[in-house]
């Protein structure tokens, strides 16, 4: 992910490790020890995601999440909330500011990372526009309200599970998803099974809407990343490495 992300907290350790954390996932990565410079940053750089300590000098968390949020040029501008303070009270303010989501102290950099990772994905799927109640791809059809899955006219059964990966892929066409993207986008952010169970539900999928699960024509496996639902199915294809 070749993201743009401001750590902004007046403890070099943390920003130290949490650096070293985000550049390792391939991100850029910005930082700023007070709210002065986390402010000059934010403004200057336009970073797609703020770590944002909640209590630093000059200018605090709250302040520079209600600055955020009432500029019209910065306002959609993830926020992650990382602080020691652990009261209810502080959380539900800080997310009733704004912020995205909320990390306390100690805390694991890589549920930091994973954290900031989602809120990316988020904020990248409510870019994208409304889609219809009802998806069409090839033969596949998808009516939402009904929860009704079809293919050449025929009804297929699908479990909730298999219903909601197949609205995500029929969505997106052609969009390559990861299976951690497919858990967060299909299945929610607090699904806690592990990533290859979606392998098997892929493969329960294929095996009830492709005319021949051992050929897919609808969704294909994209080596080392995940898979896809091709736009326009052909009518044949060629062996696809599933699950």
């Amino acid at each position: 992910m070749n993201a743009r992300v401001l750590i902004a907290d007046d403890d070099p350790q943390i920003v130290r490790v949490l650096r070293g954390y985000f550049e390792r996932e391939g991100m850029t990565v910005f930082v700023a020890y007070d709210g002065e410079e986390a402010l000059h940053v934010i403004r200057s750089e336009r970073p797609d995601c703020v770590v944002l300590d909640l209590m630093m000098p000059k200018r605090d968390g709250w302040e520079l999440t209600r600055l955020i949020r009432s500029d019209e040029h910065l306002a959609r501008m993830p926020i992650l909330m990382l602080t020691a303070r652990v009261e209810d009270t502080d959380k539900l303010l800080g997310l009733g500011l704004g912020a995205d989501d909320y990390v306390t102290k100690p805390f694991n950099p890589l549920e930091v990372v994973a954290r900031v990772r989602a809120i990316l994905r988020r904020a990248r799927w409510s870019e994208m526009p409304p889609v219809p109640a009802v998806r069409q791809v090839g033969d596949l059809r998808l009516d939402e309200a009904e929860r009704r899955v079809t293919r050449a006219g025929q009804p297929i059964e699908l479990t909730p599970t298999e219903f909601a990966l197949l609205r995500t892929l029929m969505t997106y066409p052609n969009y390559v998803f990861t299976r951690s993207e497919l858990i967060e986008k299909a299945l929610g952010y607090d699904y806690d099974g592990l990533e290859r169970t979606i392998d098997t539900h892929i493969k329960n999928l294929r095996r009830k809407i492709e005319p021949n699960p051992s050929e897919p024509t609808y969704i294909e496996t994209v080596v080392g990343v995940g898979y896809r639902l091709r736009a326009q199915p052909p009518t044949q294809s060629r062996s696809s490495d599933a699950p």
